[in-house]
């Protein structure tokens, strides 16, 4: 009989680790694609709902660690599949963002991609549901700062 990886409690640590990790090279990927994005940031035309520059990297920080942890509470309970397959790819979706609205100015292909993370960060949470209702509800406030950024993105989009 074989003890399934999750089940090691040594596995469950590093495998957090892994998980936060990943979310650090998603948050890396955007910040090393920016030499200034909060210049960058202030030097656009923004609706006056636009939140101040500061504000960003508190709230990434509680979002990423709450990606981490609802990635790792799912790859506990049913391992590698579909799930995290779609969380994976909301990840990839999420590096994406930050480079093609700042480093290189794509507003609108910036859109068409943080779309596509709303998408995919709704099929994520479906299939977390049901794995971990926990899992699922920790991408809920992600979701909705996405659904926020999504406006704020279309709105920067068209001012300038």
């Amino acid at each position: 009989m074989t003890v399934h990886l999750a089940r090691r409690p040594a596995a469950q640590w590093w495998a957090l680790a892994g998980f936060f990790a990943a979310v650090l090279v998603v948050a890396l990927v955007g910040g090393l694609a920016v030499a200034r994005p909060a210049d960058d940031y202030a030097a656009l035309v923004r609706p006056g709902w636009a939140p101040p520059s500061w504000l960003f990297g508190p709230v990434w920080t509680v979002l990423y660690a709450m990606i981490a942890v609802a990635g790792w509470l799912v790859w506990r309970r049913a391992g590698w599949g579909p799930a995290l397959g779609a969380y994976a790819a909301q990840l990839v979706l999420n590096a994406i963002w930050t480079p093609l609205f700042f480093g290189l100015g794509q507003r609108g292909l910036a859109f068409a991609d943080i779309v596509a993370l709303w998408l995919a960060i709704g099929v994520t949470v479906l299939l977390f549901r049901r794995i971990s209702t926990v899992a699922a509800w920790l991408l809920i406030p992600y979701w909705l700062w996405v659904t926020f950024a999504a406006a704020l993105n279309f709105t920067i989009w068209h001012l300038n």
